[in-house]
């Protein structure tokens, strides 16, 4: 009996947890009227191709999507070398100052992201970045939570098997690359959903440092979308899908190191 209701439970859970996605692509396949309609329809229609081709009339869909894919590749690429870089260095280096330096880090993530926004537009209006992917890309570059949870898989790494690198003449370049990057893969799997997922919905400050329709990323392009006196809700589902299918797929090709690199750093020598 147990079983059955703890069954039930999570198929409850099944239901409530994908509706909304089920009733996004079925809006994505309905004209705009059917999309609130009551009692709502459930069943996909055949308005897929008129919406696309509205979607495209009203939006560079395709430029928006290079944008979005552009940035959050390059943010993940080198966000996750230098925070493992950072990671390492804190789990393996003892020097002075290294537990204020990690707790500084620790304390970023509790600024409010608004309350950068100003500072950062004065210093990329500065130096004419304003309008340019690295304006969206480096802010975050080092990314606290990134660099906490690389550093405590790190740990997990036996002190014996660095010291022994170190006696056979290792540098620490080699030791990076060749020891602790090769097992990290499942943290470094982890950490790049958090990053992709991050970047590929950031919102706020493209929308603030990007000037031109040209450059918007998806996010910012599917905002004007709505309009003041009429928005259609098909086109937008269908972008609101577009932009959840990477997300998605990143996640379920990563998804078997997922556990494990949130997991990891609780093992230590």
């Amino acid at each position: 009996m147990q079983k059955i209701f703890m069954h039930l439970f999570l198929l409850i859970g099944v239901v409530i947890s994908i509706g909304p996605f089920y009733w996004m692509l079925v809006g994505a396949t309905n004209p705009s009227g059917d999309v609130l309609a009551f009692p709502p329809k459930l069943i996909p229609g055949d308005y897929l191709l008129e919406n696309l081709r509205n979607l495209s009339n009203s939006i560079d869909i395709v430029k928006a999507v290079t944008n979005s894919s552009i940035i959050a590749i390059v943010f993940v690429v080198v966000s996750l070398f230098i925070c493992s870089a950072a990671g390492y260095a804190f789990a393996k280096f003892k020097f002075k100052g290294s537990n204020l330096i990690f707790a500084s880090f620790l304390l970023a993530m509790m600024i409010p992201y608004q309350a950068t926004i100003i500072p950062l537009f004065q210093i990329f209006g500065s130096i004419d970045w304003i309008n340019t992917y690295q304006a969206i890309i480096l802010p975050q570059i080092c990314y606290p939570f990134a660099i906490f949870l690389i550093r405590q898989n790190m740990q997990g790494i036996p002190d014996s098997l660095i010291e022994a690198a170190r006696i056979d003449g290792a540098g620490e370049f080699f030791i990076f690359f060749k020891i602790a990057l090769p097992t990290m893969k499942p943290a470094l799997a982890a950490v790049g959903i958090f990053l992709f997922t991050h970047q590929w919905n950031n919102f706020m400050w493209p929308l603030i440092v990007m000037t031109t329709q040209e450059n918007y990323t998806l996010p910012v392009a599917l905002s004007t979308l709505a309009g003041l006196n009429s928005i259609d809700y098909g086109q937008l589902m269908l972008g609101t899908a577009i932009s959840v299918i990477p997300v998605m797929a990143v996640f379920l090709i990563l998804q078997k190191h997922f556990i494990s690199g949130i997991l990891g750093g609780s093992i230590k020598e």
